[in-house]
Order: C-alpha cells, then structure tokens, then sequence
C-alpha cells in the first residue's frame, strides 16, 4: 500500500479464514519502507512530466515495490500465495472517466517471483464510479463490529451501514496537507501535532475552508490530489498566518468536517475505530472528540491494525479477486453495479 501522503510503502503479510460474510484475518508481519527523498519527489511531480516519464515511473516503481517484498519475505523467512498492490495513485479524476496508479503488476511480478494483482481502481471508474472508496467492503466484512470506520491517511475516509448497505466517502485532506505545511518548517510531519498545539485557530481561514463546494455535496464523493492543488494549497500558500496557525486551523478543520459527517449519518452513539497515520496525531483526536456528540466512543486499535489496515483490506480485495467475487460496492462509489476489480499477473 502506497498512501498519498508519500510516508512510505506498507508491506502486511495476512492470513484470511472463511466464506461469504464470515471472514476472520491476521496480520502475521508488516514493515513500512520510507521512500527515499529522491523517490518522494519523483511520485509528487511525475503527474507533471511527459508520457515517457510517467511510463518509466511506473515500470521503476512496480521493481521497486516488487524487491520490497521479495526481500521482506526473505528477512521473515516466509512466503505468500500472492501480492495485492494498490500501486501509487498519479491520477484520480473519476469526473472526467479515469484514474492511474503506477508501479505496475507485470514488473512487480517479474520481480518478487509471486502472481499479483494490482490496478483495482479502474474497473469502477469504468462503470462510471469513483473508484474509491475500496476499503469500505473490508470494513463490512472484516470489521463489521464498529458502527463507523475512519482512515487518517493523506485523505480521510469513513465507511458506515445505512439502511443495509454500505456507503463510503472521502472527506478531506489531512496529512497530505498537514505534511505539507510540516515540510515549512523542515520536518516530515507534525510529531503528535505538537506545533498545531503550539498555534491558534484563525475563525476566517476555518469558516473559508469549511465553505468548499465538495463538503457539501452528496455521497458518492472523492478526492484527488488535483482538487488540493486546485483549493487547498493556493488558500494556505497566500495566507499571512505563521505555520503553526495554519497547522493548528487546519487540523480544527479536518477534526469538524468528520465530526460534521458523524451528526448527519443515522447512528449518533457506538464505537468509531481509527486507523491510518493520523491516528497518532494526539491532537487531531482531541480536536475529534470535542467535536464528535459526546456518544460516539473513538477506538484507536493495536500496532499492526493501525498501521495495516489497509494493506490488510487490500489484500482482502486481491483474495476477493482471485475467488472471483465482487470487491468494488455501487452502493459505495455510486458505479451502475458491484463488480471484481483487479489486473492479475502471473498467475
């Protein structure tokens, strides 16, 4: 799993039991690789370079990924039946008709020595969905004990039951743009938020960001990291205000649009689990509870589901794949149907 917010690839070696809607998991090892600086750049600018560039990308990062797991497998001494690989996503604009995530299958497999399954995106975008969210199906199936799960990754997600079924959204940014306004200061991200605790919430930069046409529209939703660069980042790189008040209006106003979304949703009590990088944001919890209703219980869970989950549920859709059964919901990404997404290769 490569995340958005570029902290690095997440390897998760998992073990599944069952059938139907009775599934029980495992994380039995996982590691996550930080991307060297020279990578991070590569992935954060190639959307800017020629076709050439993005198809050297793409073949480049799939070797990476793929000796990234044939040397785990080595140091844990261990193998797997297969790779799942969410690739890295380049282009998500299921407005326009397509998405692209790089570090292809084929490379991957020729590297590891396993079959993979990759590009799980497009199958939906292609019958007219988002593409995202993929988690949400994971959640109902292998965490169906919490009334909401939550993502902190670059962008936050949420999956919930309504009226029996599942439905699933992104609902802004969060440590694509925390990250970002940390590298102002020279570091890799915000330690726990201490420096958003450092500053002040600025009333108008927070009722600016809370006005943005996307939060208000209906689900099926998602965002890309073209809609940041379009009505994020403009907005923070002219403000006068310091770092730390910038990071500090910022997490207040991540923390409200997902408290926001928790007061409309039908279930105003029951267990929020939190998983993603975010969750170790100490301050961006806070910031949660004081805005979600006070009968919302917030889990953070252990090491590995924290900072596995979604190479688990990734996992769990190439799984899903393979047994041929429907690993992309409609209800989810608004598609005309569920369907099995996921190129094989190798098998």
């Amino acid at each position: 799993m490569s995340g958005t917010s570029l902290d690095g690839l997440d390897i998760a070696l998992c073990e599944f039991t069952g059938s139907g809607k009775n599934w029980t998991h495992q994380i039995l090892k996982g590691i996550t690789l930080p991307y060297p600086n020279e990578l991070k750049v590569v992935l954060s600018n190639v959307q800017h370079g020629s076709a050439q560039d993005l198809a050297q990308t793409d073949a480049f990062f799939g070797r990476f990924c793929g000796k990234a797991v044939r040397l785990f497998l080595e140091q844990i001494n261990d193998t797997a039946d297969f790779v799942a690989s969410h690739g890295h996503t380049i282009f998500h604009q299921p407005e326009a008709g397509f998405t692209y995530q790089i570090g292809n299958g084929a490379y991957l497999s020729a590297e590891c020595g396993l079959p993979v399954i990759s590009d799980f995106r497009t199958m939906d975008v292609g019958l007219g969905g988002q593409g995202a969210p993929l988690v949400p199906i994971g959640d109902a199936l292998l965490f169906h004990q919490y009334q909401y799960c939550l993502n902190l990754g670059g962008i936050s997600n949420i999956s919930f039951d309504q009226s029996g079924k599942r439905i699933a959204f992104d609902i802004s940014p969060v440590n694509l743009v925390l990250n970002f306004l940390a590298g102002k200061l020279g570091k890799n991200y915000d330690p726990e938020g201490s420096i958003a605790r450092s500053g002040s919430i600025n009333h108008e930069l927070l009722n600016q960001l809370n006005a943005l046409n996307y939060y208000h529209q209906p689900a099926p939703k998602s965002l890309g990291k073209e809609w940041l660069d379009k009505n994020i980042f403009p907005v923070l790189e002219s403000s006068s205000l310091t770092v730390e008040d910038l990071l500090c209006t910022f997490t207040h106003h991540t923390a409200f649009q997902i408290a926001r979304v928790i007061k409309d949703a039908p279930a105003q009590s029951g267990d929020l689990l939190i998983t993603g990088g975010g969750a170790y944001n100490t301050y961006l919890i806070e910031s949660l509870r004081a805005y979600c209703p006070a009968e919302i219980r917030i889990i953070v869970p252990d090491e590995y589901t924290l900072q596995f989950k979604e190479a688990l549920i990734f996992a769990f859709l190439g799984l899903l794949r393979k047994e041929n059964l429907a690993n992309a919901l409609s209800s989810v990404t608004g598609a005309s149907r569920d369907s099995i997404g996921g190129a094989v290769y190798g098998m």
